[in-house]
């Protein structure tokens, strides 16, 4: 049998190092998924429930192996099923090479069925490169090309292929005018500013009082270039949320995250420093960065349109954040750790007690903090922990203490609910030899993540470490949005938007073959955790939660506290259970550890 292009596309992924494409079949796509077929295992399909989540799968797979992350769709709503996921690579930098069916070519803007305009649909998303083969011959460039750009520009491509043209056969471009032929391969190259630059930056932080630094995804391959310089400056250093596993979390410096789900020592930092450095971090909350004029300010970023964006930075420096933060070092003078490292570290340590009172404050029946608490200390070595977004991101973000070779993430310019366990099984085919934890709502549940586990009961004898858990935090409540209601737009609770039903989570899990645990008393609590990490089969931990432990932001401003009354006074639901929360927590600032 002579090769198709289904067969050559096939095997020039797998010439690019690609050896898992996520998706989900049609018939736009038949001709490709019989070439994987064909390939006997050499590229391995993850079938997920629904194209959204490959999308998603795709993207943390680029996020946790650092290869190409790719998925496949059939024609008309199978590649729109894909858009959301592939954002979520696009405004996260991540390298995401989807590959979508089309109707057959002699049937195209005829309005057939299925037919949608694939190349204008994916142009935004997939701006830097996307093109519909036409030809058996076209087919080498568009895939070393769609591949090289998005390995270079850490960005999303895409490539349409009408479904007659997968199975005609095979033929390379003639040597002849009019055609290319188009060769495999990219190495990140080594980028480091100019000397000159680097003098620049060095001068400003040599002649600081009150270094901070900022840190985020750039910086993850960079943890000891980054504790070297903060080190050097006797700087404390905040982290971005796609930037937690950067730095370990019992350095007593490290301040934990930034932003609205961010700590205190972090605002305080910000807040009280002379001079900023910020590290691979497109932090987007100004707001949370030094008043303008009141720091100078130094930036390092691979991107160059990402330099000066969230504040204005006195020296932008365009390179790896690695090999310039190696740069910077011998041109840094050793600062005394004086009292601004001191201040740092009583405000870490305080921030810290505090965080374990508020985890232990009572709540009906569990308080969600607690859960992320005592999950923290049983981390396993080398863990990868995802988050959804909402409130558990919260929790995500401020109670666990990130350890040396772990790795975390979720969805972060999209912040897009329902990542979390795709994220989760992803990171089973980046890393199969390390345990996974996902931190769900019951709202990310519900909306898609539930299907996904029908995906891990149907590989997960395939892992070599079979420990992957869901925590679901049950609270029958669009929690983080309920607050932002109360908070940010001073209105009660609305429950006909807020209000989810309740589902037993772990009795689904137990439906199709994996392991459920239900807790609703916080004692249950810490044997709950050491049951889940301890199974050799998948987990859904659910925890019914308190919906009205409120995710207070590190610094609550005068509005904000004025909305919330106003929410109040409209007349809140629950307004007894809010009042008292609410007291708890904003208490355990002021007076830790009293009742």
């Amino acid at each position: 049998m002579s090769q198709t292009v289904g067969d050559f596309l096939v095997q020039r992924l797998h010439r690019w190092d690609v050896r898992h494409i996520f998706g989900y079949p049609g018939d736009g796509i038949n001709g490709v998924f019989g070439a994987l077929n064909r390939t006997e295992g050499k590229i391995q399909f993850v079938q997920a429930r629904h194209e959204e989540m490959a999308a998603f799968m795709a993207s943390a797979y680029a996020k946790f192996s650092g290869k190409l992350g790719v998925c496949i769709a059939t024609s008309g709503p199978g590649a729109s099923h894909l858009i959301t996921g592939l954002y979520d690579a696009l405004l996260d930098h991540q390298p995401v090479l989807a590959i979508v069916g089309q109707q057959a070519r002699n049937a195209l803007g005829g309005q057939y069925q299925q037919e949608l305009d694939l190349v204008s649909m994916f142009k935004d998303v997939a701006s830097a490169y996307v093109a519909q083969a036409s030809s058996p011959a076209q087919v080498r460039h568009l895939i070393d090309r769609a591949a090289r750009i998005a390995l270079a520009k850490r960005t999303v491509t895409a490539i349409v292929v009408p479904n007659d043209l997968q199975d005609e056969p095979y033929q390379d471009p003639p040597h002849a005018h009019g055609t290319l032929r188009s060769g495999i391969g990219y190495t990140a190259p080594k980028i480091v500013p100019h000397d000159a630059d680097l003098d620049r930056a060095a001068e400003i932080l040599n002649s600081g009082k009150k270094v901070a630094m900022l840190v985020g995804a750039g910086a993850l391959g960079a943890t000891d270039e980054v504790i070297a310089v903060a080190d050097r400056l006797a700087a404390g250093c905040a982290k971005a949320l796609l930037g937690k596993a950067a730095l370990p979390d019992d350095l007593p410096w490290v301040t934990g995250s930034i932003g609205l789900l961010g700590t205190e020592p972090s605002y305080n930092l910000m807040m009280e420093c002379d001079t900023l450095l910020m590290v691979g971090s497109a932090f987007p909350y100004s707001e949370f960065l030094p008043v303008e004029g009141k720091a100078r300010g130094i930036q390092i970023d691979i991107d160059a349109s990402m330099l000066s964006m969230r504040f204005p930075m006195e020296v932008g420096l365009v390179g790896d954040a690695q090999e310039t933060l190696r740069a910077l070092l011998p041109r840094l003078r050793q600062k005394t750790a004086g009292e601004w490292r001191k201040t740092i570290e009583d405000n870490v340590r305080h921030w810290w007690k505090t965080l374990e009172h508020r985890a232990r404050q009572p709540a009906k029946p569990i308080n969600p903090q607690r859960v992320t608490w005592e999950l923290s200390p049983r981390l396993p070595e080398r863990a990868v922990i995802t988050s959804d977004s909402g409130s558990c991101a919260n929790w995500y973000a401020r109670d666990l203490k990130m350890r040396r070779g772990m790795k975390a993430s979720l969805s972060g310019g999209l912040a897009s609910m329902g990542a979390a366990v795709p994220y989760a099984i992803a990171a089973k085919y980046a890393h199969p030899d390390r345990p996974v934890i996902a931190l769900v709502g019951d709202g990310a549940m519900q909306m898609n993540n539930m299907a996904e586990l029908i995906t891990v009961a149907k590989y997960w004898r395939e892992w070599r470490d079979q420990r992957w858990i869901v925590c679901v935090f049950n609270n029958e409540d669009l929690n983080q949005v309920t607050w932002e209601q109360r908070i940010i737009n001073g209105d009660p609770k609305f429950e006909a938007s807020q209000n989810i039903p309740n589902v037993a989570y772990h009795r689904f899990a137990e439906l199709i073959g994996l392991r459920g645990i239900y807790v609703d008393d916080p004692k249950q609590l810490e044997a709950a955790w050491d049951q889940a990490l301890a199974s050799d089969t998948p987990v859904v931990l659910e925890v019914k939660t308190d919906p009205e432990v409120p995710p207070l932001p590190p610094h609550i401003t005068l509005q904000q506290a004025k909305n919330f009354m106003v929410a109040l006074a409209k007349g809140d639901p629950n307004e007894a259970g809010v009042i008292g929360g609410t007291a708890r927590q904003v208490l355990e600032t002021a007076l830790p550890g009293k009742d």
